[in-house]
């Protein structure tokens, strides 16, 4: 009678090891491909961010109009007010948003609590009475995890020259030609210099109301 030959015990375990192999080459691969995948849509997520974060900035910085924030002890009008890491302006917010009215917007770098900033928008509403402003709720959170970032100001151009760049503004009478917002992002991450012209010059347009069309009057105490 003839006995079938069956496998040795080195070689079942020499199998076994083979086969450990190749399953951990294979979860490593699909890890490594988990990673890419998740650090993609980490990468697509924060370039979405930046780029709203951009649009809105751009498209409400446009739209500032000549209200006054406040004003002087000696009664002269504010429209805008600025230093490195604030600023306050009035504009619409778009949509149905903007049925509110003007809101006095206001644009700050404030500490994250993990070593960063984060850039906020906090919204309040203007009644027309000239009372105090009115908050429409927490502040908006539009960009985090800022290494560093500063807010500048350019002046109106002059026949002379071009206009100073600096980073505080609290001329009276006057808006910013120019806002300037130069943000350092965490990791990889980019964030274009981002340089919004105001459309409105409220210097040229002292003692003519009547060319203000559409916008609010406001009388502040």
């Amino acid at each position: 009678m003839k006995h079938a030959r069956g496998f040795t015990l080195l070689e079942v375990l020499g199998a076994l090891a083979l086969l450990a192999l190749l399953l951990l080459g294979v979860y490593g691969g699909v890890r490594t491909a988990t990673h890419a995948v998740r650090s993609g849509e980490r990468a697509i997520a924060r370039l979405d961010e930046v780029r709203s974060a951009q649009q809105f900035l751009r498209r409400e910085l446009a739209q500032a109009r000549a209200v006054p924030l406040a004003r002087t002890d000696k009664g002269d009008p504010q429209f805008f007010t600025g230093d490195a890491h604030e600023m306050r302006y009035v504009a619409p917010l778009p949509g149905y948003l903007g049925k509110l009215g003007p809101q006095l917007q206001q644009l700050k770098l404030v500490s994250n609590g993990k070593g960063g900033w984060r850039l906020e928008a906090s919204f309040a509403l203007m009644p027309p009475d000239g009372s105090p402003a009115k908050s429409l709720g927490p502040p908006e959170v539009l960009v985090d995890g800022i290494v560093d970032g500063q807010f500048s100001y350019r002046s109106p151009d002059t026949p002379d020259k071009a206009g100073d760049w600096g980073d505080h503004w609290d001329s009276v009478r006057a808006m910013p030609r120019i806002v300037r917002i130069a943000l350092k992002l965490d990791g990889t991450s980019n964030w274009p210099q981002l340089e919004a012209p105001l459309r409105v010059d409220a210097s040229a347009m002292q003692g003519q109301v009547d060319l203000l069309q559409g916008l609010q009057r406001r009388n502040v105490p």
